[in-house]
Protein backbone atom coordinates (compact mmCIF):
# COMPACT_ATOMS: atom_id res chain seq x y z
CA UNK A 1 0.00 0.00 0.00
CA UNK A 2 0.76 4.02 -0.39
CA UNK A 3 2.14 5.37 2.74
CA UNK A 4 2.42 9.50 2.43
CA UNK A 5 4.28 11.13 5.12
CA UNK A 6 4.50 14.73 6.23
CA UNK A 7 6.99 15.45 8.76
CA UNK A 8 8.80 19.11 9.28
CA UNK A 9 11.82 17.33 10.74
CA UNK A 10 13.96 15.47 7.58
CA UNK A 11 15.81 12.85 9.70
CA UNK A 12 12.32 11.93 11.60
CA UNK A 13 10.86 11.34 7.66
CA UNK A 14 13.90 9.06 7.14
CA UNK A 15 13.16 7.08 10.43
CA UNK A 16 9.38 7.26 9.07
CA UNK A 17 10.36 5.97 5.55
CA UNK A 18 12.67 3.00 6.36
CA UNK A 19 10.35 1.65 8.82
CA UNK A 20 6.99 1.99 6.12
CA UNK A 21 9.04 0.13 3.60
CA UNK A 22 10.32 -2.28 5.83
CA UNK A 23 6.76 -2.93 6.58
CA UNK A 24 6.26 -3.87 2.83
CA UNK A 25 4.94 -0.89 1.90
CA UNK A 26 5.27 2.18 -0.89
CA UNK A 27 6.21 5.56 0.75
CA UNK A 28 5.55 8.99 -0.70
CA UNK A 29 7.72 11.59 1.65
CA UNK A 30 5.81 15.43 1.06
CA UNK A 31 7.08 18.65 1.32
CA UNK A 32 3.95 20.57 1.98
CA UNK A 33 0.20 20.41 2.04
CA UNK A 34 -0.28 21.39 -1.47
CA UNK A 35 1.79 18.17 -2.06
CA UNK A 36 -0.54 16.35 0.26
CA UNK A 37 -3.54 17.55 -0.85
CA UNK A 38 -2.22 16.96 -4.90
CA UNK A 39 -1.81 13.30 -4.04
CA UNK A 40 -5.08 12.63 -1.93
CA UNK A 41 -6.70 14.39 -5.28
CA UNK A 42 -5.44 11.56 -6.98
CA UNK A 43 -6.80 9.14 -4.49
CA UNK A 44 -3.50 6.87 -4.96
CA UNK A 45 -2.46 7.04 -1.10
CA UNK A 46 -3.57 4.61 1.52
CA UNK A 47 -2.73 6.35 4.90
CA UNK A 48 -0.71 9.38 5.43
CA UNK A 49 1.14 10.27 8.46
CA UNK A 50 1.48 13.74 9.81
CA UNK A 51 3.19 15.73 12.17
CA UNK A 52 1.10 17.84 14.68
CA UNK A 53 2.65 20.73 14.42
CA UNK A 54 4.07 20.55 10.61
CA UNK A 55 2.89 23.64 9.47
CA UNK A 56 2.11 26.82 10.68
CA UNK A 57 -2.14 24.77 10.82
CA UNK A 58 -2.80 22.87 13.68
CA UNK A 59 -2.57 19.39 13.40
CA UNK A 60 -6.58 19.87 13.70
CA UNK A 61 -6.59 22.33 10.86
CA UNK A 62 -4.73 20.04 8.69
CA UNK A 63 -6.42 16.68 9.41
CA UNK A 64 -9.56 18.83 8.64
CA UNK A 65 -8.51 19.43 5.51
CA UNK A 66 -7.30 16.31 4.51
CA UNK A 67 -10.95 14.78 5.06
CA UNK A 68 -12.10 17.60 3.30
CA UNK A 69 -10.37 16.31 -0.07
CA UNK A 70 -10.57 12.68 0.72
CA UNK A 71 -14.12 12.12 1.65
CA UNK A 72 -13.36 8.20 1.81
CA UNK A 73 -11.33 9.16 4.93
CA UNK A 74 -8.31 7.63 4.48
CA UNK A 75 -6.34 6.90 7.60
CA UNK A 76 -4.37 9.28 9.51
CA UNK A 77 -1.25 8.56 11.87
CA UNK A 78 0.31 11.52 13.51
CA UNK A 79 3.79 11.05 14.43
CA UNK A 80 5.07 14.22 16.69
CA UNK A 81 7.55 14.99 19.85
CA UNK A 82 4.54 16.70 21.20
CA UNK A 83 3.18 14.01 23.59
CA UNK A 84 1.39 15.87 25.99
CA UNK A 85 -2.08 14.12 26.86
CA UNK A 86 -3.69 17.12 25.51
CA UNK A 87 -2.54 16.74 22.22
CA UNK A 88 -2.91 13.31 21.97
CA UNK A 89 -6.30 13.60 23.16
CA UNK A 90 -7.29 16.41 20.53
CA UNK A 91 -5.55 14.44 17.73
CA UNK A 92 -7.69 11.30 18.50
CA UNK A 93 -10.90 13.74 18.73
CA UNK A 94 -10.25 15.35 15.80
CA UNK A 95 -10.56 12.01 14.00
CA UNK A 96 -6.92 10.92 14.13
CA UNK A 97 -6.47 6.93 13.81
CA UNK A 98 -2.92 6.50 15.46
CA UNK A 99 -0.80 8.75 17.62
CA UNK A 100 2.73 7.61 18.21
CA UNK A 101 5.98 9.84 19.75
CA UNK A 102 8.87 10.55 17.97
CA UNK A 103 11.68 10.04 18.30
CA UNK A 104 10.35 7.12 16.62
CA UNK A 105 10.40 3.52 17.74
CA UNK A 106 10.46 1.88 14.69
CA UNK A 107 9.24 -1.90 15.63
CA UNK A 108 6.39 0.00 17.13
CA UNK A 109 5.72 2.07 14.83
CA UNK A 110 5.65 -0.70 12.12
CA UNK A 111 3.38 -2.95 14.35
CA UNK A 112 0.78 0.71 15.17
CA UNK A 113 0.78 1.01 10.64
CA UNK A 114 0.12 -2.36 10.25
CA UNK A 115 -2.88 -2.36 12.73
CA UNK A 116 -4.47 0.48 11.32
CA UNK A 117 -4.09 -0.51 7.75
CA UNK A 118 -6.11 -3.46 9.03
CA UNK A 119 -8.52 -1.46 10.21
CA UNK A 120 -9.08 0.40 7.44
CA UNK A 121 -8.93 -1.83 4.65
CA UNK A 122 -10.08 -5.59 6.25
CA UNK A 123 -11.14 -6.98 2.87
CA UNK A 124 -6.89 -6.63 1.94
CA UNK A 125 -5.73 -7.85 5.24
CA UNK A 126 -7.61 -11.03 5.38
CA UNK A 127 -6.23 -11.87 2.26
CA UNK A 128 -2.68 -12.04 3.97
CA UNK A 129 -1.02 -14.11 6.77
CA UNK A 130 0.15 -12.54 9.50
CA UNK A 131 2.07 -13.00 12.81
CA UNK A 132 1.07 -11.64 16.40
CA UNK A 133 3.61 -13.40 19.14
CA UNK A 134 3.16 -17.20 18.62
CA UNK A 135 0.01 -16.60 16.97
CA UNK A 136 -0.44 -17.06 12.80
CA UNK A 137 -3.17 -16.28 11.04
CA UNK A 138 -3.82 -18.33 7.85
CA UNK A 139 -7.32 -16.69 5.86
CA UNK A 140 -7.35 -19.27 3.12
CA UNK A 141 -8.06 -21.94 5.65
CA UNK A 142 -9.46 -19.55 8.46
CA UNK A 143 -7.25 -20.94 11.22
CA UNK A 144 -5.05 -19.94 13.58
CA UNK A 145 -1.42 -21.80 14.00
CA UNK A 146 -0.31 -21.23 17.77
CA UNK A 147 3.59 -21.82 17.82
CA UNK A 148 3.13 -23.77 14.19
CA UNK A 149 0.75 -25.47 15.75
CA UNK A 150 -2.63 -25.45 13.82
CA UNK A 151 -6.50 -24.72 15.86
CA UNK A 152 -9.27 -25.13 13.42
CA UNK A 153 -11.57 -22.55 14.23
CA UNK A 154 -15.41 -21.86 12.83
CA UNK A 155 -15.78 -18.59 10.80
CA UNK A 156 -17.44 -16.75 13.58
CA UNK A 157 -14.77 -17.70 15.85
CA UNK A 158 -12.15 -16.76 13.04
CA UNK A 159 -13.87 -13.15 12.52
CA UNK A 160 -13.86 -12.83 16.55
CA UNK A 161 -10.18 -13.62 16.26
CA UNK A 162 -8.61 -11.89 13.80
CA UNK A 163 -10.63 -8.42 15.24
CA UNK A 164 -9.22 -9.02 18.66
CA UNK A 165 -5.72 -9.32 17.46
CA UNK A 166 -5.88 -6.46 14.36
CA UNK A 167 -7.31 -4.51 17.51
CA UNK A 168 -4.66 -4.98 20.66
CA UNK A 169 -5.04 -2.96 23.57
CA UNK A 170 -7.78 -1.38 22.36
CA UNK A 171 -10.91 -1.65 23.97
CA UNK A 172 -14.49 -2.68 21.92
CA UNK A 173 -17.86 -2.60 22.15
CA UNK A 174 -19.88 -5.46 22.49
CA UNK A 175 -21.85 -3.39 19.97
CA UNK A 176 -19.26 -3.33 17.75
CA UNK A 177 -17.89 -6.96 18.10
CA UNK A 178 -21.29 -7.93 17.14
CA UNK A 179 -21.57 -5.59 14.08
CA UNK A 180 -18.73 -6.31 12.66
CA UNK A 181 -18.50 -10.31 13.56
CA UNK A 182 -21.85 -10.83 13.57
CA UNK A 183 -23.26 -8.27 10.76
CA UNK A 184 -25.98 -7.29 12.48
CA UNK A 185 -27.12 -4.54 14.86
CA UNK A 186 -27.22 -5.63 18.27
CA UNK A 187 -30.52 -4.48 19.45
CA UNK A 188 -31.11 -6.66 22.71
CA UNK A 189 -28.85 -8.06 25.44
CA UNK A 190 -26.95 -11.34 24.61
CA UNK A 191 -24.78 -13.92 25.82
CA UNK A 192 -23.97 -14.57 22.48
CA UNK A 193 -20.49 -12.60 22.30
CA UNK A 194 -19.81 -13.77 25.70
CA UNK A 195 -20.14 -17.73 24.85
CA UNK A 196 -18.56 -16.87 22.00
CA UNK A 197 -15.22 -15.39 23.44
CA UNK A 198 -15.11 -17.96 26.04
CA UNK A 199 -14.69 -20.79 24.16
CA UNK A 200 -12.11 -18.80 21.66
CA UNK A 201 -10.23 -18.27 24.86
CA UNK A 202 -9.79 -21.79 25.34
CA UNK A 203 -9.23 -22.80 21.89
CA UNK A 204 -6.53 -20.06 21.62
CA UNK A 205 -4.89 -20.15 24.67
CA UNK A 206 -4.83 -16.96 25.18
CA UNK A 207 -3.24 -16.55 28.84
CA UNK A 208 0.05 -15.12 30.49
CA UNK A 209 1.97 -17.71 29.08
CA UNK A 210 1.43 -16.89 25.42
CA UNK A 211 1.88 -12.98 26.31
CA UNK A 212 -1.70 -12.14 26.17
CA UNK A 213 -4.77 -11.29 28.70
CA UNK A 214 -8.31 -11.40 26.84
CA UNK A 215 -10.40 -8.87 29.36
CA UNK A 216 -13.72 -7.94 30.04
CA UNK A 217 -14.25 -4.13 29.92
CA UNK A 218 -17.02 -3.35 32.83
CA UNK A 219 -20.44 -1.99 31.08
CA UNK A 220 -18.07 -1.83 27.63
CA UNK A 221 -16.91 -4.82 25.44
CA UNK A 222 -13.51 -6.91 25.78
CA UNK A 223 -10.11 -5.82 25.46
CA UNK A 224 -6.84 -7.84 24.20
CA UNK A 225 -4.02 -6.76 26.20
CA UNK A 226 -0.05 -7.90 25.77
CA UNK A 227 1.02 -9.55 29.00
CA UNK A 228 3.96 -7.79 30.76
CA UNK A 229 5.88 -10.93 30.64
CA UNK A 230 5.14 -10.85 26.69
CA UNK A 231 8.97 -10.76 25.14
CA UNK A 232 8.31 -11.62 21.51
CA UNK A 233 8.01 -9.23 18.90
CA UNK A 234 4.38 -8.79 17.71
CA UNK A 235 2.82 -7.99 14.59
CA UNK A 236 5.26 -9.01 12.50
CA UNK A 237 3.96 -10.15 8.65
CA UNK A 238 4.23 -13.69 7.70
CA UNK A 239 6.43 -12.38 4.65
CA UNK A 240 9.13 -10.64 6.72
CA UNK A 241 9.10 -13.82 9.32
CA UNK A 242 12.67 -15.63 8.49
Amino acid sequence: MRVAILQRDPAQANLLEQAIVEAGHCCLKLTDGLSLSTALGKSNVHLVVLDWHASVLSGADVLSSLRYVRSDRVPVIFASADVSEESVVRALACGADDYVALPLRRAEFRERLSAVLRRAYPEEAAQHEFCVGPYEFEPSRQIVKIDGTPVLLSHTQYRLALMFFSNLDKVLSREHIFSVVWGRELRAPTRTIDSTVSKLRTLLQIEERQGFRLQPVYKNGYRLMRSKKMHRETLIPAHVVA
